[in-house]
């Protein structure tokens, strides 16, 4: 029997209209047939037809050599969710997934490959950001996706993985806002690498939506700052020089005007203590 490798870990609450879409895309890679592979999605909090269609996967995963698991717990919270996923995790190798992301051909592969070897590793993609429908979600879309952290850098959003030596730096998932910028600067700079394999995270539609999940990950980001200042150092080049920013608010003006609206709405009011959907 081949050993498992790499465990996918999908926390979901109420996506019964993404979640086979998420699916889909993973029982379709290829490149890593030589491995072990299982995909958990922890499905809480669901009163929708989420679990049930995770579970109606179970075949496709089987034929492409995954095994599928789905976890139900009536509990919402994604850290929960993460941390049940890690206990019924059998790979040394982690990929944490939102249940709204689309991966691109050749991810599971690449992960993979960037995972391995010695050493603590923290392996992320190249974010995309499929078009929205409101025409302030396009414009704030498209100057964040230029700006250095996302167009450059390995973002975590959405999307992150780890292999053993590096999942060894923390235990459980701390109660915290962001999941993601956590694990992220549990490791330097040098020790990300980013494949170059796109993946579709969605962005908040509409600019009242905007602002409340901005400034939910700009929460996101102070309380880590105050709960773990020994990790800040890892930040470094997070955000752009004056430079760079003028540059490229001057390349897009549309686009820097929808960004800086809701940057100033975000510092005009405290965030809500309220988990905030993306969508």
């Amino acid at each position: 029997m081949t050993q498992t490798r790499l465990s996918v870990i999908l926390p979901a609450h109420q996506e019964q209209d993404h979640i086979l879409c998420c699916l889909r895309a993973l029982a379709r890679q290829t490149g890593a047939e030589a491995w072990g592979k299982e995909v958990i999605v922890v499905a809480n909090g669901c009163t929708d037809a989420t679990a049930d269609r995770a579970r109606s996967e179970g075949p496709a995963f089987a034929a492409a050599g995954w095994t599928l698991t789905v976890i139900e717990t009536a509990e919402g919270g994604k850290i929960g969710a993460l941390n049940l996923g890690d206990e019924a995790a059998r790979g040394d190798l982690r990929l944490y997934l939102d249940a709204d992301v689309v991966v691109g051909e050749g991810m599971i592969a690449a992960l993979i490959a960037a995972l391995d070897g010695p050493g603590a590793r923290y392996a992320g993609a190249r974010l995309v950001v499929p078009r929205p429908a409101s025409p302030v979600s396009a414009a704030y879309a498209r100057f964040w996706q230029r700006l250095p952290f996302v167009a450059e850098g390995v973002t975590g959003a959405g999307l992150f993985a780890v292999n053993a030596e590096g999942r060894a730096r923390w235990g459980r998932f701390p109660q915290v806002i962001s999941d993601d910028g956590f694990a992220r600067l549990n490791f330097a700079p040098s020790e990300r690498q980013r494949v170059e394999v796109p993946y579709h995270w969605p962005i908040s539609e509409g600019l009242a939506t905007l602002i409340r999940v901005r400034r939910r990950q700009d929460a996101g980001t102070a309380e880590l700052a105050r709960l773990y200042p020994d990790l800040a150092g890892h930040a470094s080049g997070d955000r752009p020089s004056g430079r760079r920013a003028l540059h490229l608010g001057l390349a897009d003006p549309a686009g820097f005007a929808a960004y800086a609206v809701v940057s100033l709405a975000v510092r005009l009011r405290r965030p809500s203590h309220h988990w905030e959907r993306a969508r």
